[in-house]
C-alpha cells in the first residue's frame, strides 16, 4: 500500500547505497536510473556484458525485518516455480537474498534486493486509457484468473520451517497491533467520525474473528494486487510488489483488486474478475458476499496508512477514501 513515488528528476541521497548494494550482486552495471522515489527506493540498471535489465529495490527500514523480507523472497520464488507470473529475484554473490547498506549523511540501515526487470505497462494506466469496456472487462477477466493461480499455489504451498509473516486477520486489522496504524486516530476525523470508526472496527473485529480460516481461503496473500501493482505486456499480465504480502483470506485480495472501481462499471468489473478466478479455481457464493466487508476494511487501512505518514500533505485523494470508507461503516452498520 503506496502512494506514487517521484520520479528520476528527484534529487537522490540514496544513489551511493545503491551502488554500494549493486557491487554484492553478480551484474556489471552500465548505469543506475532512479525509478520510484518513495518509501521504497527503485533504480533500473542494466548489465553492462548481455544489456539485461534488473530492478534494485531499497526496502523501507521499519516495515519488514530482514527474516520477513527473505520469507517474502522464498514465497515469490515458489511462485515463479509454478509457473505464475513474477519478477524473479537475483540472489547476491555469496547466495543471501539481501544486501545491507548505510544511507550517507542520514546513517539508515536499508536492506537492498535485485530482481529482473519486467517490461510492459501499468495495468491501471492501460485501464485509464481504455474506453471499450470489453477490452477493460477482459483486463479483469485476466487478473481474476491470475489471482487465482496464485491462491491455488498458496493454499497447498509448505512454506520453510523459517518462514515468518505478519498476518491480516481480526487482530491484524482491527486489534490493538493492527498493521497500518489506528485509523480512527486520523488528524482528517471529525469527532463524530471518529467514534463511527471506532463502533465500525469493533464491530469488524468480531465478523472476522468469526471467519474459518481453512488453506483453501486462508493462506499467503498479496493483498494489494490492484491495477497498480500488475504490468501488461502483450497478452500476459505479471504481478510486482509483495511488499503487503501476508497470512489472510483470499477475499480481501479479491476485493482490493476491485477496490478503485466504483460507479456503475463496478458490478461488471466485478462479474469479469469472478469468471476468470472461476476458470481456475472455484469461490463460493459465501465467500463473494464478504467482499463489501473486506472492502472496508481496505478503506480503514488506507487512512490508518495515511496516519501513520503525517508528513504527507491532507490530499483531495484522502477525502474522497474517507468519504465512500464514512458510507461503507454506515452500510455495514445497517447490514447487522
Amino acid at each position: 500500500m503506496a502512494e506514487e513515488g517521484a520520479d528520476g528528476s528527484a534529487a537522490d541521497p540514496f544513489r551511493p547505497a545503491a551502488l554500494a548494494a549493486l557491487r554484492a550482486f553478480p551484474i556489471e552495471p552500465d548505469g543506475l536510473e532512479l525509478v520510484s522515489l518513495a518509501e521504497n527506493v527503485t533504480y533500473r540498471v542494466v548489465d553492462r556484458r548481455d544489456g539485461v535489465a534488473y530492478a534494485l529495490r531499497l526496502h523501507r527500514p521499519w516495515y519488514h525485518t530482514l527474516d520477513e523480507l527473505v520469507s517474502e523472497r522464498a514465497w515469490v520464488r515458489a511462485l515463479a516455480e509454478a509457473g505464475i507470473a513474477v519478477q524473479a529475484p537475483v540472489r547476491a554473490r555469496e547466495g543471501q537474498e539481501y544486501a545491507a547498506v548505510t544511507v550517507p549523511g542520514t546513517g539508515e540501515k536499508r536492506f537492498a534486493g535485485l530482481a529482473r526487470w519486467t517490461t510492459g505497462r501499468v495495468l491501471a494506466e492501460v485501464l485509464r486509457e481504455t474506453t471499450d469496456m470489453q477490452i477493460a472487462e477482459h483486463h479483469f477477466t485476466q487478473l481474476g484468473a491470475l489471482a487465482a493461480s496464485l491462491h491455488d499455489q498458496a493454499a497447498t504451498w509448505q512454506p520453510p520451517a523459517t518462514f515468518t509473516r505478519n498476518a491480516l486477520d481480526a487482530d491484524g486489522f482491527m486489534g490493538s497491533t493492527l498493521h497500518w496504524g489506528p485509523f480512527w486516530d486520523h488528524q482528517g476525523l471529525s469527532a463524530a467520525e471518529r467514534r463511527l470508526m471506532l463502533d465500525t472496527r469493533a464491530r469488524l473485529h468480531a465478523a472476522l474473528a468469526r471467519l474459518d480460516r481453512p488453506p483453501s481461503a486462508y493462506s499467503m496473500i498479496h493483498a494489494d494486487m490492484h491495477p497498480g501493482n500488475v504490468l501488461v505486456d502483450g497478452g500476459g499480465l505479471t504481478i510486482i510488489d509483495f511488499d503487503d504480502a501476508a497470512w489472510g483470506w483470499h477475499a480481501y485480495d479479491i476485493a482490493v483488486a476491485l477496490v478503485h472501481q466504483q460507479g456503475p462499471s463496478l458490478a461488471a468489473f466485478e462479474r469479469a474478475y469472478v469468471a476468470g478466478y472461476r476458470s481456475v479455481r472455484p469461490i463460493s457464493e459465501q465467500s463473494l458476499m464478504l467482499l463489501p466487508m473486506f472492502r472496508l476494511v481496505r478503506g480503514l487501512a488506507q487512512i490508518g496508512w495515511y496516519h501513520q505518514r503525517p508528513e504527507l500533505k491532507r490530499s483531495a485523494r484522502f477525502d474522497e477514501v474517507k468519504a465512500v470508507v464514512l458510507e461503507q461503516c454506515l452500510s455495514f452498520g445497517r447490514g447487522l
